[in-house]
């Protein structure tokens, strides 16, 4: 049975939204996207579709050399999947991908994650909650409570993750990788 690595990629811009989710949180990392290869070449998640606007936001195919990631803080763990989960995780991917300009970012489920409620909305997610929904949807993690409640600091504290690198984005991103990826649809 052929087995990959898929990664988890915590991060902390600084932006202004940061800060304010971090207010609440106490936490370092309030940013979680999903990668599929160890350069972080092809990384998804719910976050903001241009830089100077953290309002609009959806489904994105993130790079992290450049906006917002060029200075940011990270942590990144490590998972290892089956093939059957790949390919289940790129079926639902491309969905993502074919339907993405009818999916927003869900700022009413962060209301909800603050007062312990689920909020689940159609064809809405905050970051954590998407790589949860991505986690679960392709059988390689069931979680405890609702996909609505899931913070990056749950996905963080997840056993089947293993601790690869923590400090600047830029200084791992710089680190020759021998790892060689698999591939994703575009976006």
């Amino acid at each position: 049975m052929v087995e990959k690595r898929m990664y988890l990629l915590l991060t902390n811009t600084g932006s202004f939204l940061t800060k304010c989710i971090k207010l609440y949180t106490k936490k370092p990392y309030n940013h979680a996207s999903i990668a599929f290869d160890s350069q972080l070449s092809e990384v998804y998640s719910f976050g903001r579709k241009t830089v100077r606007n953290p309002f609009i936001g959806g489904f994105v195919k993130e790079n992290v050399k450049a906006g917002l990631f060029k200075h940011a803080d990270c942590v990144i763990y490590s998972i290892t999947v089956s093939e059957g989960q790949i390919q289940k995780m790129n079926q639902v991917l491309k969905e993502f991908v074919l339907q993405k300009k009818d999916y927003r970012y869900n700022f009413l489920g962060l209301f909800g994650v603050m007062f312990n409620k689920p909020i689940k909305r159609k064809n809405a997610f905050f970051c954590s909650q998407f790589v949860a929904f991505l986690l679960k949807e392709s059988n390689i993690i069931d979680f405890d409570k609702p996909l609505s409640l899931i913070t990056p600091h749950d996905l963080q504290n997840t056993s089947r993750f293993q601790f690869v690198y923590e400090g600047k984005l830029k200084d791992y991103i710089s680190e020759d990788k021998a790892e060689f990826p698999f591939h994703f649809v575009s976006v």
